[in-house]
């Protein structure tokens, strides 16, 4: 079957890059006694950049997933091979989740205690 080529969404890939580049600011600010304000979770209320990151990431991944299931469902056909796609893949990351998470805490690794679900993974 042949499928029409991938058009890009600029606009979206410009987003998604300068998201990405929020994460390494976010994740890596250098010297943590001395980091820009901006760069750091907001206490409790309030916000900073580094609090956008995570729903700008998760926008950018609702966009995207709306553009796939549009070039792979075509008409006429069922939607069984996607919901398998998507439960494939998810899946997949709550499992890559639950291992990432695992391999932090190697000493009691499947202990409740310290097993965490809940993961970044697992949210998106």
């Amino acid at each position: 079957m042949d499928l029409p080529p991938k058009e890009r969404l600029l606009s979206l890939d410009a987003f998604r890059g300068m998201t990405i580049v929020g994460m390494i600011l976010v994740n890596n600010a250098g010297d943590w006694g001395h980091v820009f304000p901006q760069l750091q979770h907001a206490a409790w209320h309030g916000w900073t950049l580094a609090d956008l990151i995570f729903p700008f990431f998760l926008f950018i991944v609702g966009v995207a997933m709306s553009f796939s299931f549009a070039h792979r469902v075509e008409p006429g056909t069922g939607l069984k091979k996607v919901y398998f796609q998507i439960a494939r893949r998810t899946l997949i990351l709550f499992s890559l989740g639950l291992f990432l998470n695992a391999l932090y805490y190697i000493p009691d690794a499947l202990s409740p205690a310290t097993l965490r679900i809940p993961g970044v993974l697992q949210r998106i």
